[in-house]
């Protein structure tokens, strides 16, 4: 990666335009946002490449476009935006909020589905906390997974345990003849509803 010039590392030709130069950096940025290292690489390599343009235009040699912003001009550019962002009402829940794909929605829904099999399966209440446990472990790895913040996807999960079974207690009064006719206690059935939960945090969070 150290050997390769700052158009191999975007992955584009010496004689690329700005536009794909930038469709490059953007792609590859978003690729790389949650890895620092890889992420300063491309940086670094697309400044080079705008720095070696500016001084191929200072040369007569190329026209750059008047819209392309160059590195020295950089950090004027960010300085409304992400205030913005951070002062926007709600800014702190669309960085919490994740749009997942299929297979982010679907494994931790087969994990999830397992556990609450064995919850339903088994007449022995002793299994139950080894049971929660596994999906209290599980729902830290989905969410961890995806920014890498394990004291996020922590206190993520210790919410949803919380809210799990004080909403399966509560329910329970109103719910207790029906589902107790098809063999649920207030046990399984505030299990059940955790690992729900656990599949929407693991799932809509990050």
């Amino acid at each position: 990666m150290s050997d390769q010039n700052p158009y191999e590392k975007l992955g584009v030709t010496e004689d690329a335009s700005f536009e794909e130069i930038q469709a490059a950096k953007g792609r590859l940025s978003q690729q790389y946002r949650s890895e620092q290292k890889q992420l300063e690489a491309v940086e670094a390599a697309y400044d080079a490449i705008i720095m070696e343009r500016l001084r191929m235009r200072q040369e007569g040699k190329i026209k750059v476009p008047e819209r392309i912003r160059f590195p020295e001009k950089l950090p004027q550019a960010p300085v409304s935006f992400p205030q913005s962002a951070a002062n926007s009402p709600g800014g702190w829940l669309k960085g919490l909020w994740d749009t997942p794909s299929g297979g982010d929605m679907l494994w931790p829904a087969v994990v999830f589905l397992i556990l609450s099999s064995l919850t339903v399966l088994y007449s022995q209440e002793s299994i139950l906390p080894l049971v929660v446990a596994l999906g209290f472990g599980a729902n830290i790895y989905f969410v961890n997974r995806k920014e890498h913040k394990f004291w996020r996807a922590l206190l993520l999960t210790l919410i949803g345990l919380l809210v799990g079974v004080g909403l399966g207690n509560g329910l329970w009064g109103s719910l207790a003849p029906q589902l107790s006719s098809i063999g649920l206690t207030v046990e399984k059935f505030a299990s059940l509803l955790t690992f729900f939960l656990f599949w929407l945090v693991s799932s809509f969070l990050r």
